[in-house]
C-alpha cells in the first residue's frame, strides 16, 4: 500500500511539471507517424485482395510479405538467421462426418448443434443421454453418467470450465447448453459453419475422445421432450427427474498441416541492447465467410499492425539519425491470433531473444475506431488500457506521464477488472507475455458493430484519434526504451487460466 502511494505520489510530481518535461527529440519523431501514412498502409492491408487475412491462406501470406518488405526498407534487421519470418506448422482439423440423432430426431452440424469437442470414431455409438444438470457433485451422486451422453445445463459457464469433471466420473460425451437466446446460438453456428470448410487451427495434440456438442437452450428442450422452464429448475434440484433418451452418434476426424509464419523486425539498441521492448499486433483476421464475404479486418487488427509499422518507422528514422534507444526493440506481427493466441503462444514458447531479457510488451489490438460507449460522448478522444498495472508497479504510471505530457486522451480502466465479463484481458496476445511474467500493456479501442464482420472496413477508421493513440504508445515505448532501469516485476500475475 505503501508503494502505491509513493507512485501516486510521484506521478502528481512528474504531471505537474509535464510541460517543461517534454522530450524535444521524442516530439520530432513521433511527429512522423501520420494519418496519411497510416491510412496508405491500412487501405492495402484490409484491402479485397489479401482476402481477409486467414492464418494459413494466401492473404496472410501477402500481408507478411507486405511487412517484410517495409521492414526492410526501414533498414530493420529480420531476428530469424536473418530472416523476417518465424515460421511454424499448425494443425487444420476437420471434422468431415458428424452425426447425432436423439430418439428420433435426425440433428443437424452447425444448425441443431456445434460439435466443440474432439474424437475420431470407427464406428457409430449408441447410447444413452442423461440429463444431468448442473455439473456438481452432488447432481453427479443423482444420475449415473458412466458410459452415457450427458446433458448440462452450463448457461453463463464455459465449457472448459465444467466438462472435465463430467467425463473424469465416466461419462462418453457431452451436450452442453452455455448462452441463452437462439440468435446467440446461430451466430456461433454460422461462425462454426464458416470453419468446417476450412477447419480449426490450432498445434497439433493428440486427439481426445471427448464428443462434446454444444446446443441451444430451447433444443435442449426438445431433446428431453421437457419445456425449458423445467430443465432448469431440474438442472439445480432434481436432475433425475428428466427422462432419458436413446441416442446415437459418430464422429470422424481429418488433420492437416498449415504451414503459417509470425514477422520480426529487430532494431539493435545501444549500452543496454541485450535487453528487449516487444511491440506486438495480430496481422491475421477470419478471412472469408460462409457467405463468401471478405472480413478485411480493417480495425481488428489491421489498425494495431499499421502502428507498428509507423512506430518501427518512428524508431528506425531516429537511429538513422543518431538517435538509437538504449534497449533492443523487437516490432512483432503474429499471425493466428483469431484462432486462439497461437502466434504469440508460438513466440512465447520458442523465443528469438530469451524471456528474461524481453522488459516488456506493448500490444495494439484494434485503436482505429470509437465503440459503443464513446459513441455519443463529447470527448472521444479516449483509449482502453488493460493489463498495466498487474505485474509491475511502475508501468501504468509511465504511460499515464507520457499521455499527459503529449497526447492527453482519456485512459480508461474499466476493462482492466479481472470480473470483467468480456474477458478481453484473455483476448489478445499480451497474454502470452504476461503469463511468463513479463509485464504488459495492451492498448484496445473496444468494441462495435462491425467486430468481426465483413463490415470492418477501412473507410470506417477515423484517422486522426487513430494517430493520437499510435503516437501515445510511441512516446511510451520511447520511455520504456530509453529509461534508466527496467521497469521491476513487483506485482503477481492473478490471471493465469484462459
Amino acid at each position: 500500500m505503501k508503494k502505491r502511494f509513493l507512485f501516486a505520489g510521484a506521478l502528481g510530481l512528474m504531471l505537474s511539471f509535464n510541460a517543461s518535461a517534454q522530450d524535444a527529440t521524442a516530439m520530432k519523431y513521433a511527429s512522423t507517424i501520420t494519418a496519411a501514412d497510416l491510412e496508405k498502409h491500412l487501405s492495402i492491408l484490409a484491402s479485397d485482395e489479401m482476402e481477409g487475412r486467414d492464418t494459413g491462406a494466401k492473404g496472410q501470406k501477402m500481408a507478411a510479405e507486405y511487412l517484410a518488405n517495409f521492414y526492410s526498407g526501414l533498414g530493420l534487421k529480420g531476428p530469424v538467421d536473418g530472416s523476417y519470418f518465424q515460421k511454424f506448422n499448425l494443425s487444420s482439423v476437420s471434422y468431415p462426418n458428424i452425426s447425432l440423432t436423439v430418439g428420433k430426431q435426425k440433428l443437424v452440424n452447425n444448425e441443431d448443434f456445434i460439435f466443440i469437442g474432439d474424437a475420431d470414431m470407427t464406428k457409430v455409438a449408441k447410447t444413452d443421454l442423461v440429463f444431468l444438470g448442473l455439473a456438481n457433485e452432488e447432481n453427479l451422486k443423482k444420475v449415473d453418467v458412466k458410459g452415457k451422453l450427458v446433458g448440462l445445463w452450463a448457461v453463463g459457464s464455459r465449457a472448459q470450465t465444467v466438462v472435465p469433471e463430467v467425463m473424469n466420473a465416466g461419462a462418453a460425451g457431452i451436450v452442453i447448453v452455455t448462452m441463452e437466446g437462439q440468435a446467440n446460438f446461430d451466430r456461433m453456428a454460422n461462425w462454426y459453419k464458416s470453419l468446417s470448410t476450412r477447419g480449426r487451427l490450432g498445434f497439433e495434440q493428440p486427439t481426445k475422445q471427448e464428443p462434446i456438442f454444444l446446443v441451444s437452450t430451447e433444443k435442449m428442450g426438445a431433446l428431453f421432450e421437457t419445456p425449458v422452464e423445467i430443465l432448469k429448475e431440474a438442472a439445480k434440484n432434481n436432475p433425475e427427474s428428466i427422462k432419458s433418451q436413446k441416442v446415437s452418434y459418430q464422429v470422424k476426424k481429418q488433420n492437416k498441416p498449415v504451414p503459417t509464419e509470425n514477422v520480426l523486425a529487430f532494431l539493435e539498441g545501444t549500452d543496454k541492447k541485450e535487453e528487449v521492448l516487444v511491440i506486438s499486433s495480430h496481422y491475421d483476421h477470419t478471412g472469408i465467410d460462409s457467405q463468401g464475404r471478405i472480413n478485411n479486418g480493417a480495425d481488428d487488427d489491421g489498425s494495431g499492425t499499421v502502428s507498428v509499422m509507423e512506430i518501427a518507422e518512428a524508431f528506425a528514422t531516429a537511429a538513422k539519425d543518431g538517435f538509437k534507444p538504449k534497449r533492443s526493440i523487437l516490432f512483432l506481427n503474429v499471425t493466428g491470433e483469431e484462432k486462439g493466441l497461437l502466434g504469440s503462444e508460438y513466440y512465447s514458447n520458442n523465443p528469438i531473444f530469451p524471456l528474461e531479457n524481453t522488459v516488456n510488451n506493448i500490444n495494439i489490438d484494434m485503436v482505429g475506431r470509437i465503440d459503443y460507449e464513446y459513441q455519443d460522448a463529447e470527448n472521444q478522444d479516449y483509449i482502453y488500457v488493460i493489463g498495466s498495472e498487474m505485474l509491475s508497479s511502475h508501468l501504468k504510471v509511465i504511460n499515464e506521464y507520457n499521455n499527459i505530457t503529449y497526447t492527453n486522451l482519456i485512459l480508461d480502466y474499466r476493462y482492466d477488472a479481472e470480473d470483467d465479463p468480456n474477458r478481453f484481458y484473455y483476448r489478445s496476445d499480451h497474454y502470452n507475455f504476461a503469463k511468463h511474467n513479463i509485464p504488459v500493456i495492451f492498448f484496445f479501442n473496444g468494441v462495435h458493430d462491425d467486430y468481426h464482420q465483413h463490415t470492418d472496413t477501412v473507410d470506417k477508421i477515423e484517422f486522426p484519434l487513430m494517430t493520437k493513440r499510435a503516437k501515445l504508445i510511441f512516446h511510451t515505448a520511447w520511455d520504456l526504451a530509453n529509461r534508466e532501469q527496467r521497469t521491476p516485476v513487483d506485482g503477481t500475475n492473478t490471471r493465469l487460466d484462459r
